[in-house]
This record gives C-alpha cells, sequence and structure tokens, in this order.
C-alpha cells in the first residue's frame, strides 16, 4: 500500500495537470466540445433550409443565418472570458459581473428613451455610434465605480461587490417604476427588448464589437499567468512581485468592456455567465487560466447555439435563448448555493 502511495505521488506533478490522466481527460473534453459547437452552428446554418443543399440558394440562405451565428460566438466570448476572470479577481465562483449592474443599467437606458421619447425613441437610437456610446457609458459607470472603491485607504474589493449590489437594485427600481407609467403598447414594445434576444443584435454593430470583444478576451488571455497569480490572493500575489492593486484595475476594465459589448448587443442574460463557468471549471480540472478560458468558450458557445436551435426549431421562438439558459442557469445557481450553504 505504501509503495502504491508513493507511486501515485511520484505520478503527479505541480503543472497545469496534476497526472497525463487529467491531461488526456482535457484533450477529450476539448475535442468533444468542439465538436458539439461545430455541430450545433452548422445546424442552425443549415437545418430546415427549404433549398437543395449544396445549391446557391441554399449557400445564400446559410450567409443570411451566418450573422447570428457570429453573434453567439461574440457574446459567449465575452460573457465566459469576463465572468472566469471576474471571479478570478473576486476569489470567489458564484458572483458574476452582472451582480455589478450592467444589466440593470442596459434596462434603465431602454426604459429611460421609451418613457421619454416612446416607441419612436427607442427606434431613432438604433445605430453604430449609438451602441459604441451605450458601451462607453457602461465601460465609464464601472471604472468610476472601481476608482472609487479600489483606492484610498478604504480600497475593499467586497464593499465594491455590495455597492455594485445596491447600486444594480436601485436601477431596477427606478426601471420598474417607468415601466408602471408607460402605456400598454409601449410596455409591449420595452419588454420584447428587455429579454436576451440573439435576434435583436443589429448586423452593422458586429465591425465594432467584434474588435472590442476579441481584443479585450486576447488581452485577458495573455495575461492567464498573471491570473493565476491573481487566484492566490492578494498577499501572495505581491509576495511573488506582482503589482496586485493595478493588475486588478487592469482585469476590472476588460471585463467591464467585454460585458458592456455582450450587454448592449443582445441585451441581459444574467445566469449564461455563472452557468458556462461553474461548468468550465468542472470539465477543465485545472488552475491555468490559459487552459480554462478556451473549455469556457467553447462550452458558452455550445449551450447557446443548442438552445438557440430548440427554441427556433421546437418552440418556435426565434432568438429568445435567454428564457431557456435563465431556466437552466438559475436551477445550477441554486444548486450550488444549496451544495456550499454560502455565497
Amino acid at each position: 500500500m505504501a509503495e502504491a502511495h508513493a507511486v501515485a505521488a511520484g505520478a503527479r506533478t505541480s503543472g497545469s495537470f496534476p497526472t497525463p490522466r487529467s491531461r488526456r481527460r482535457y484533450a477529450i473534453v476539448l475535442g468533444i466540445l468542439i465538436a458539439l459547437s461545430s455541430i450545433f452552428a452548422l445546424g442552425l446554418l443549415a437545418w430546415d433550409n427549404p433549398m437543395p443543399f449544396g445549391s446557391a440558394g441554399f449557400w445564400r440562405i446559410a450567409r443570411l443565418r451566418v450573422t447570428n451565428v457570429t453573434v453567439m460566438a461574440v457574446v459567449a466570448i465575452a460573457q465566459a472570458v469576463a465572468t472566469v476572470s471576474f471571479q478570478t479577481v473576486t476569489n470567489n465562483r458564484i458572483i458574476t459581473p452582472s451582480i455589478m449592474g450592467f444589466e440593470s443599467l442596459y434596462r434603465v437606458v431602454q426604459t429611460g428613451t421609451v418613457y421619454l421619447f416612446g416607441v419612436a425613441g427607442l427606434v431613432a437610437i438604433q445605430g453604430v455610434w449609438q451602441f459604441g456610446l451605450q458601451v462607453l457609458i457602461m465601460v465609464g459607470l464601472a471604472m468610476a465605480l472601481y476608482g472609487w472603491l479600489l483606492s484610498g485607504r478604504y480600497a475593499n474589493l467586497h464593499i465594491m461587490l455590495l455597492v455594485g449590489i445596491i447600486i444594480g437594485g436601485g436601477l431596477g427600481a427606478i426601471s420598474t417604476f417607468m415601466q408602471r407609467l408607460l402605456t400598454p403598447s409601449e410596455f409591449d414594445v420595452l419588454a420584447a427588448r428587455l429579454f436576451g434576444n440573439i435576434s435583436h443584435a443589429d448586423a452593422s454593430y458586429l465591425p465594432l464589437a467584434i474588435p472590442l470583444c476579441l481584443s479585450a478576451a486576447v488581452l485577458l488571455w495573455l495575461r492567464a499567468r498573471r491570473l493565476n497569480l491573481l487566484a492566490l490572493g492578494p498577499d501572495a500575489s505581491r509576495s511573488l512581485g506582482l503589482d496586485h492593486r493595478r493588475e486588478l484595475h487592469v482585469v476590472l476594465f476588460l471585463v467591464a468592456v467585454l460585458m458592456a459589448t455582450s450587454t448592449a448587443l443582445v441585451g441581459p442574460m444574467t445566469f449564461l455567465g455563472f452557468l458556462v463557468a461553474t461548468l468550465a471549471y468542472q470539465l477543465a480540472d485545472t488552475y491555468d487560466h490559459g487552459l480554462i478560458f478556451p473549455v469556457t468558450v467553447l462550452t458558452a458557445f455550445t449551450i447557446l447555439t443548442a438552445a438557440y436551435f430548440v427554441m427556433k426549431n421546437i418552440f418556435y421562438a426565434q432568438g429568445m435563448v435567454s428564457i431557456l439558459i435563465e431556466l437552466v442557469g438559475g436551477t445550477v445557481f441554486l444548486i450550488v448555493i444549496l451544495r456550499k450553504g454560502r455565497l
């Protein structure tokens, strides 16, 4: 028995994977996720296409569907990378960036526009520059909050999270108040926009959304080793030579860019980030963020494409993926909370 323990101990390493078996498991999981995401993406392009496969009409319809698949890829990258990075710097695998009020801010902007200018005003604010302005406002408010709460002698990450919850609740109350003053027709139009809906994404936004999303995600992936140190906590990361305060601000800024881009593009998806991050931690089984990020992104894209396929072809509710994701994600959230017994 002692020799068996010695052999087992000798087979373990201090690298990203403790054993060769875990390395093989990661490769298998990555391959399965790539296969599933490819199958669902191709299914969205080809399923229920009325034209014969390979014909000019078939590819013309498939090209029209590429926009939705591209939007889902952008949202998957933004939500997955932002959530994992945010949970790393906060040292908590339950809270997500949505808790900081991004989605509440989106609801206030949409509700306030209808309340002040009517449905015509909501249509008028569509456009690339309006999309960029909305992203800029969200990032600016987030960084103002970070700069205030993470500087000075009262700097405290947990206080920042509590203030974010309060601000989110306050913005939600303002939105609810304005919604009660709308006419039924205005509220009906607004309600459709307050659901996360892939079909709401305007293709004209993608030339701005794609560079923003990819730039922030790549920068976070390149900082994977620093995120590994941040996961050890402030004291350990400082002792290893990392400027914890500066790195915290950089990561939170990139997270704000990703979340603002995703929310402004398709609307709120509260539990998507939590769902994919929770699954990715279990599937990847490693601490290395350079390896966790690909699994998280592929998991998010697989879930989005699968939910879109189900909602479109079974329930005929094209684009309303948030309904299914919120149901599954909320259930997983409750299970995790009940198992852990704490936040």
